[in-house]
C-alpha cells in the first residue's frame, strides 16, 4: 500500500481467509465512525470484507468488534481525526465465521442458562404483579435492565469463552434483575448464578464494565449477587 495521504487512516482488519488483503487505505472527512471505515471498504475496495450491523443506532449490538483489542460497537466507536491508523479484529473467546463475524451460540446459550422464571412459580404461571418504582428491588434492578446482548463483555473477559463452564459477566447481570425480582420465589434464576459457572467462576478482573457500550456494570452485578448469597437474599 502507498503512502497515507492527510485525509485517510490506515485499518489493518483481521481475515479469515489467508489471501484476502487485510491493509486498507480509506479516504474520510472529519470525525467517523468504525463502521463507516468498514462500509467504505467493502463497498469501494474488498467487497468481501465480512462484517455485521443493522440498526446502526447502538441499540441491536451486532455490530461488535475489537478495535485496538478493545470491544466496541462499530456504529458508536468514533475514530478522530488524529488517528492514522486502526486495528480491527472479531471478537475474542467466540468463533470466527469469516473476518469479523462470530458465532454467538456460546455467549447466547449462556444467557439462555438463566431462565426468567422456574417453571411452576406464580410469575412463570402468568401472575403479574406491580413492583413499585420506588422500591428498593427497582433501584437495584433498573440500572442493569439495558443490556443488548452485543457480547463485548464477554470478549472482553478473561475467564469466559474458549470452552469455559463460566456463565460470563452478561448473563450473570441478568441473573442479578431476576434474584433480585421478590415475585419469583422458586430462584432457578439463583441456582444457575450461584452454582457451577456461576459468581464463584467470576475473578473479578471489571474489564466487563469498562467495555460495555450501554455504561452497565456487570462486575457490579456480581459482587451484589456474591452479598445476596452471603445474606440469604436468593
Amino acid at each position: 500500500m502507498g503512502g497515507l495521504t492527510a485525509a485517510a487512516v490506515e485499518v489493518r482488519v483481521a481475515r479469515s481467509d489467508p489471501d484476502a488483503p487485510r491493509t486498507f487505505s480509506v479516504e474520510r472527512g472529519g470525525s467517523r465512525v468504525v463502521l463507516d471505515l468498514l462500509i467504505a471498504i467493502q463497498r469501494q475496495l474488498d467487497p468481501t470484507l465480512g462484517f455485521r450491523y443493522s440498526c446502526r443506532v447502538a441499540t441491536c449490538g451486532t455490530c461488535t468488534v475489537r478495535v485496538d483489542g478493545l470491544p466496541v460497537l462499530a456504529c458508536q466507536a468514533i475514530v478522530p481525526d488524529t488517528v492514522r491508523h486502526v486495528r480491527i479484529e472479531p471478537l475474542a473467546g467466540l468463533p470466527v465465521v469469516r473476518d469479523l463475524i462470530v458465532d454467538m451460540r456460546p455467549f447466547l446459550e449462556r444467557w439462555a442458562a438463566v431462565e426468567p422464571f422456574e417453571p411452576g412459580s406464580p410469575v412463570g404461571e402468568g401472575t403479574f404483579a406491580v413492583v413499585s418504582p420506588e422500591s428498593p428491588e427497582r433501584r437495584a434492578i433498573d440500572p442493569t435492565l439495558d443490556c443488548i446482548s452485543c457480547g463485548a463483555c464477554f470478549s472482553a473477559c478473561g475467564v469466559a469463552g474458549d470452552g469455559r463452564r463460566f456463565l460470563g459477566p452478561a448473563a450473570l447481570n441478568r441473573a442479578m434483575t431476576l434474584v433480585g425480582d421478590s415475585r419469583d420465589a422458586d430462584g432457578g434464576h439463583a441456582r444457575s448464578a450461584f452454582g457451577p459457572g456461576g459468581i464463584d467462576d467470576c475473578h473479578s478482573i471489571g474489564a466487563c464494565t469498562v467495555v460495555c457500550p450501554k455504561g452497565l456494570d456487570p462486575a457490579g452485578a456480581i459482587r451484589r449477587l456474591r452479598r445476596w448469597r452471603i445474606v440469604g437474599h436468593a
